[in-house]
């Protein structure tokens, strides 16, 4: 009836249950609410997380998570619009999250990495969504990670695209089972980064504009030895080309598929989770709040107790209780 009482969670509850049953059409109203900031709908996405958690999937979610980082100007969006066609072709269905730059005089976001990928609205096992990064720039605003969980429910790959390096990366990890960092020929970026030891080491380099010939060869050799120097031979380096017809898409889809083969998989969200919880508390109450919890340590070893199948929600309430 109209005027009864909608049960609490209803509409999270039920788009939760349809991206649990690998509804993709789900998806984009799923987004509207993780991304809505009014408490109604803040409760409503709590309840659609629920759903979607692994205490809810009686595990991990089935998708692979991919995060897809580096400089701007790299090729990333270019690369992601050829990986895009390969997975479709495969038959994965595949979701982008675009994390756009946001300006911080506006806040808002530049939302063009959307306007790059290129791929068939029409496609319905297709889904691309910028969102913006917030105050962090380089970095995942929490309703990024949410959405790559209510995702990882449904689809088969779901891609974190960020630009940055540096912290990008930090935070990708934080959420995806993968990273592979993007890098163009000749800029020495993240070979500087690797060597500095700012950027935790990629599980995947790749090294864009390989039809540039020698200058990109080089630069898989220089990252390559950079790589050894670091006691991380075994990290892949696989150059790529865009153009038509595309070289080494897959080769890298076989390298990121060989990542996640040989991982861990609950473990790493496990960690991810936890990670992710303590920088939202983190936010939220700031020093004082940690303080009144141990410290960054008292709150590591709280959360190391809790039980290995809560969601980052659940997580972050238990850091709240202790304050208590």
């Amino acid at each position: 009836m109209s005027g009864a009482p909608r049960p609490q969670g209803g509409v999270g509850l039920v788009l939760g249950a349809r991206l649990r049953e690998r509804d993709v059409g789900a998806a984009p109203a799923a987004l509207n609410l993780i991304e809505s900031t009014t408490p109604a709908d803040r409760e409503q996405a709590a309840a659609l997380l629920r759903e979607l958690s692994p205490a809810a999937l009686g595990g991990e979610a089935p998708a692979h998570v991919v995060g897809v980082t580096g400089p701007p100007g790299a090729g990333k969006s270019t690369l992601l619009s050829a990986l895009l066609r390969c997975w479709r072709t495969r038959g994965s269905t595949v979701a982008v999250l675009a994390v756009d730059p946001s300006s911080r005089r506006s806040g808002g976001s530049l939302l063009g990495d959307r306007a790059r990928i290129e791929f068939d609205p029409a496609d319905r096992g297709v889904l691309i969504r910028s969102s913006a990064a917030g105050e962090r720039l380089g970095g995942l605003a929490p309703a990024t990670r949410a959405a790559a969980q209510a995702l990882a429910g449904a689809f088969d790959v779901v891609v974190i695209e960020t630009v940055g390096v540096g912290q990008a990366e930090t935070e990708v990890a934080e959420v995806a089972d993968t990273v592979a960092v993007v890098v163009q020929p000749g800029t020495g970026d993240v070979l500087q980064f690797l060597k500095a030891g700012i950027m935790e080491t990629p599980d995947v380099l790749v090294v864009t504009k390989s039809d540039l010939g020698e200058l990109a060869t080089r630069t898989r050799r220089d990252l390559s030895a950079a790589l050894r120097s670091l006691g991380s031979s075994s990290t892949p380096v696989i150059a790529v080309s865009s153009l038509n017809p595309p070289s080494g898409i897959e080769e890298l889809i076989a390298a990121l598929e060989a990542h996640r083969a040989g991982l861990d998989v609950g473990a790493r969200r496990v960690a991810a989770r936890r990670a992710a919880a303590l920088t939202d508390f983190a936010a939220e109450h700031g020093e004082l709040g940690l303080r009144a919890l141990g410290g960054r340590h008292g709150a590591e070893t709280l959360l190391a107790a809790q039980q290995p199948d809560l969601d980052v929600l659940a997580l972050v309430e238990t850091l709240e209780r202790s304050l208590a």
